[in-house]
This record gives structure tokens, C-alpha cells and sequence, in this order.
């Protein structure tokens, strides 16, 4: 693709920036950063890649992966500022995933210990994680928020913290899991996924490139599940004091 095709393709950002404008929907500014941003970020992340694929120098492999945790980090902290240390909760919950997949990758010798496998399979694993994290913090913070009477009650009763949001901590685990397991079930039915058709138009073979992506489904079903579950247990703590009391969310945002 040369870049007066990429100059062309444009035209699917100026659609929904027409009916955003149209509709009064408010998303013309972030529509914008997320283009510019994408464009600028994509083309720098390109050069960087090339540059770390052919040295395979490990210290750019660990360089690249602690961009990406790093990232993240600051991309999702923003949707659960009202929690304590809700940012070294994230770096935790995606180191932790980050270590839990490439081990078992790298250990059993399903991938080669190459950049080439490990940026790209970590930039999903991260990816994902970061998405399953925000959904998680949203509706975390909702349930918690909306049903504060009930988690004072059941303490009020002689309940322990665990108990007053168990409801609320596995119902946030739930939703925040169900697209990433809802899309596997319509796999290679309703949606192809990018990377086997990539490989497939590269001139791969059919069934290598479904394996491989297959590979990656079931990476993506862990993420989330552990991902939704770390993250739940590390930030329902922090809403109770030391005497099993209830704190009040807006009480409990982070600073900086």
C-alpha cells in the first residue's frame, strides 16, 4: 500500500466524523486524536520493529514489552481513578499475564524465542488485557457505586468485605469476559480473524496459519479471565479500612 492509498482510505474517518457532527454525537475531537495518534504511533512502532527484529537483542525485546505495559498502564488507569493504587494493580495484573502466557509459550517451546513471536503475541496478550482491564474498571466502579446499601448491610450484619462484594466483583467478571469468549464462538463463522487471513494472503499454509490462530484464541481466553479475576481481587480491598468499614468511592481517588 503506498501512502496516497492510505491518504485515500481516510474516507472511513471522515464518514463517522460527518455523523458524529450530523447527529451531535460529541466524538469529532476523539475520533481525531485516535487518528492521529494511530497514524503517528504506527509508523514510528514500524521503523522501532524492523530495527529490533533484525539485532534480536534481548534487552530490545524487554525494552519493547515494557512500552507496551507502560501504555496501557496509563491508557486504562483513567477508567478506575476512584480506586487506590489502581495503576501498580494494572502493571501488576499485566506483568503477571505477560509472564504467565510467554512461560508457558517459551517453556513448553510452542513459539522460538525470537522478536518476531515474542513482541507481536505480548502486543496482543497486553492488548487485550488493557481492553478486558477498562470493561472490567467500568463495570466494577458501576456495581459498586450503584449498590453501596447492600455492601453496608451485609457488613452491618457481620460480613466480611469478600462477601459485601462478591455479587459485584463476579457479575464485573462476567461482563467484562463475555465478548472476548461470545467472539470465539462465531470464529471463522461470522468474523475471520485478521492475522490468519494475513498470513494465509502472504502465501502461508491454510492450516498452519488456522493453527497459529488458533493459538492466539486461546491466549485471548486467558487473558481475560485472569486479567478480570487479578484485577478484581487486588482493588476490592482497598474499599474497606482497617475496620472492615466501607469507603466511599469518590473518597478513595487516586492522585496523579
Amino acid at each position: 500500500m503506498s501512502y496516497l492509498s492510505l491518504a485515500i482510505t481516510l474516507i472511513f474517518v471522515i464518514i463517522p466524523l460527518i455523523l458524529s457532527r450530523t447527529l451531535r454525537l460529541g466524538l469529532e475531537k476523539d475520533t481525531l486524536i485516535a487518528t492521529i495518534r494511530s497514524i503517528i504511533q504506527l509508523l514510528a512502532v514500524g521503523y522501532v520493529l524492523q530495527f529490533v527484529f533484525e539485532s534480536e537483542h534481548i534487552m530490545y525485546i524487554v525494552l519493547m514489552i515494557l512500552l507496551m505495559i507502560v501504555a496501557a498502564t496509563q491508557n486504562a488507569r483513567k477508567k478506575g481513578v476512584q480506586i487506590k493504587g489502581i495503576t501498580w494493580k494494572l502493571v501488576i495484573t499485566f506483568v503477571a499475564i505477560e509472564l504467565l502466557t510467554q512461560g508457558i509459550l517459551l517453556g513448553l517451546g510452542i513459539t522460538p524465542p525470537t522478536a518476531q513471536y515474542i513482541i507481536p503475541i505480548s502486543g496482543m496478550v497486553i492488548g487485550n488485557s488493557m481492553v478486558l482491564s477498562i470493561l472490567f474498571l467500568n463495570r466494577f466502579i458501576s456495581e459498586i457505586e450503584t449498590k453501596s446499601n447492600q455492601t453496608e448491610l451485609i457488613l452491618s450484619l457481620g460480613g466480611t468485605p469478600k462477601q459485601a462484594v462478591h455479587r459485584q466483583l463476579i457479575a464485573s467478571i462476567q461482563a467484562s469476559t463475555i465478548p472476548t469468549i461470545e467472539s470465539q464462538k462465531t470464529i471463522g463463522l461470522v468474523q475471520l480473524p485478521g492475522m490468519m487471513s494475513g498470513q494465509i494472503i502472504a502465501g502461508a499454509d491454510p492450516v498452519q496459519a488456522v493453527l497459529f490462530q488458533l493459538l492466539i484464541l486461546f491466549l485471548l481466553l486467558t487473558t481475560a479471565v485472569v486479567t478480570s479475576i487479578m484485577l478484581g481481587y487486588l482493588s476490592y480491598p482497598t474499599l474497606f479500612n482497617e475496620r472492615m468499614q466501607f469507603i466511599e468511592m469518590e473518597k478513595t481517588k487516586e492522585k496523579g
